[in-house]
């Protein structure tokens, strides 16, 4: 499984929604995991964004539906980016042929 880091932000609705009943993150997390991926971990975090969350999938395409079933609902906005675990990002500089690693699956 590939690994990518999802930031995201909520919308005015979003704050609305998780003001009411944040227990709501449970149960997207849930829904995540219905579409082929995992939360494996997540934060609330301050600044541009409002929860950093790291999520392993199988493919781009997995993450790419996660982001706009997500995105389209109007109550939060994401940045998904794919990540390489750092062990595997020094090979590739030092030269090591690809292994056909996490990134871009």
């Amino acid at each position: 499984m590939a690994t990518y880091i999802m930031l995201s932000t909520l919308t005015d609705e979003g704050r609305k929604t998780l003001k009411e009943r944040p227990e709501r993150l449970q149960a997207v997390n849930k829904e995540v995991e219905s579409m082929g991926a995992r939360v494996t971990s997540q934060y609330a975090v301050l600044g541009g964004y409002d929860f950093v969350n790291v999520i392993e999938a199988p493919s781009n395409e997995v993450m790419a539906r996660i982001a706009m079933e997500l995105g389209s609902r109007g109550t939060i906005k994401v940045t998904t980016l794919p990540g390489m675990p750092i062990d595997q990002f020094v090979e590739m500089m030092q030269g090591a042929p690809p292994t056909g690693g996490t990134i871009g699956k």
